[in-house]
């Protein structure tokens, strides 16, 4: 059961490993006779993102088809990959290359990069945190995992690799808390699902 928690968390890590690229960073001149502030594209982009989480968060709360509401987290995925930087989207892409290649330490030093140039970019230290996990380096995960939460405390796919390490750590009860935390914000993930009723019967039979 455990092996099978592992693989189905490193998928979920690294759901959004597909990044789109943003919007040209570079910003025209202001008009001269312009008299309202003309925001940069990383700022419309941010806005943007912001709002269409929103909704979708919304939807996937109240989704109860596993189906539909995947099609919805999918969609989270993609906005959580949108760094607005398409010199972040180019490393986080070499990096997601260097991951499926096992190429542990080049990925390293490209979400080193990631990181450094935009700390405030969740899905940043989630990459690393996976890169973590695959190395069964749980504690720098686990600190990695805490900085995504830390940016955004919605991301399920920190929260789900929080409670499979809490399972491997055997802190069963933590590993609980971190998998309601899912189903809080995304009740028709079935691994969540599974994964509650199976420690709540190891809880339940450890007490008799």
């Amino acid at each position: 059961m455990k092996l099978i928690y592992a693989i189905a968390i490193t998928t979920l890590f690294l759901s959004g490993s597909n990044t789109a690229l943003a919007q040209q960073e570079i910003v025209p001149p202001p008009d001269e006779e312009t008299t309202e502030p003309i925001l940069p594209p990383e700022n419309n982009t941010v806005l943007e993102t912001e709002e269409t989480l929103e909704r979708l968060f919304e939807q996937l709360k109240k989704d109860p088809k596993e189906s539909s509401a995947s099609a919805t987290a999918r969609m989270i995925w993609r906005e959580w990959s949108t760094s607005g930087s398409k010199s972040i989207d180019l490393l986080m892409s070499w990096a997601a290359s260097a991951m499926k290649k096992q190429e542990f330490a080049k990925a390293e030093d490209l979400l080193a990069q990631v990181i450094v140039l935009k700390p405030k970019y969740a899905e940043g230290w989630n990459r690393r945190a996976t890169l973590y996990f695959s190395k069964q380096d749980y504690g720098r995960s686990l600190a990695d995992i805490e900085q995504t939460l830390s940016l955004e405390p919605r991301h399920f796919g920190a929260l789900s690799g929080l409670a499979v390490i809490m399972q491997r750590l055997d802190r069963t009860q933590d590993a609980l808390k971190a998998w309601y935390r899912v189903l809080e914000i995304y009740p028709a993930n079935q691994q969540a699902q599974s994964a509650v009723i199976t420690l709540e019967e190891e809880l339940a039979g450890s007490r008799t």
